[in-house]
């Protein structure tokens, strides 16, 4: 099916594109609300205006997803590159401007984002009053490309060519309970006094689990009846006793309420990189937050 229309004639709105660029990507309007941090009834208002200016039906559902039609799918196509091109113009603009006044964005998963994050911010505003900042909370990455935000840190190192990263160090994941927790445990001592203890799932891939038997646990899927891909929720599940979590060491020490599960362990390391992407970096602004977040991370 090929679509045929006088594009004059249409009045385009690139909000409205991009909500459906984004639906077609994520499979649904609630995961692509979350991606864009809007509302689910103003993104589906988006995408229904978009099939109204144009005449056509994007999507059919599928279950709780959503499906491309034919059309859909050929105007996703079109869409894509639009977007790409976008992107380009906007990282553009913001690598020549040389204002240091305005807003930045970083992305920081939740734990990084509520820990981390806010006393260094609080610094950079002192510093430089004339900077705004958007802090984006995300587990996933943060497409930079697409400007879901300016600068990231994150726990891999980027393979997209116009991304640049800087690694900061590595980090230590160590396991924590509430202190009665341990108690009902019986104090562990080995990987082995663990195997009857619950364990907080942070995913649904089995890589937790594959990771945790790497340290000699001898753990199963049964040792995991708790899950959520939220760092702040497990947390709290953490210090109410419920089971077993695993965090970074920086973090996971400095709070109270837990104590380490088998202090001598080995811990699993993680590296912690800051990445923008390479076009952002002839931007003042983004430069003086970039440097400022290198010095800050590693400092602490």
């Amino acid at each position: 099916m090929h679509i045929r229309m006088d594009w004059r004639a249409v009045k385009f709105d690139w909000n409205k594109a991009r909500a459906f660029l984004v639906t077609a990507e994520e499979g649904s309007l609630s995961a692509a609300a979350r991606a864009l941090g809007m509302a689910q009834p103003t993104l589906g208002r988006q995408v229904d205006g978009l099939e109204q200016e144009l005449g056509i039906v994007l999507f059919e559902r599928v279950g709780r997803g959503l499906t491309l039609t034919p059309s859909g799918m050929e105007l996703l196509e079109h869409v894509r590159e639009m977007g790409k091109a976008a992107g380009r113009v906007s990282l553009t603009a913001m690598g020549q401007s040389q204002a240091l006044e305005g807003t930045i964005s970083i992305s920081a998963s939740e734990t990084y984002a509520a820990v981390l994050l806010p006393p260094i911010v609080a610094k950079l505003r002192i510093e430089e009053p004339g900077i705004h900042v958007e802090i984006v909370v995300a587990n996933h990455a943060s497409d930079l490309l697409r400007r879901e935000a300016d600068i990231a840190i994150r726990n891999f190192r980027p393979t997209e060519p116009d991304l640049i990263a800087k690694k900061i160090g590595m980090a230590d994941a160590v396991l924590y309970a509430a202190p009665n927790y341990v108690a009902r445990l019986g104090h562990p001592q080995t990987p082995y006094d663990l195997r009857h203890a619950d364990f907080v799932n942070m995913d649904r891939s089995g890589m937790m689990l594959k990771a945790l038997n790497g340290l000699g646990l001898g753990l199963t899927e049964a040792n995991f009846p708790l899950l959520t891909e939220n760092y702040i929720v497990m947390w709290e599940l953490v210090k109410q006793g419920a089971a077993i979590g695993i965090l970074d060491a920086q973090i996971g020490d400095a709070d109270p309420d837990v104590v380490r599960v088998l202090p001598d362990l080995e811990p699993l390391k993680f590296p912690i990189w800051l990445v923008a992407h390479r076009e952002l970096t002839t931007s003042r602004r983004i430069r003086r937050v970039y440097d400022f977040l290198i010095e800050e991370l590693k400092r602490t």
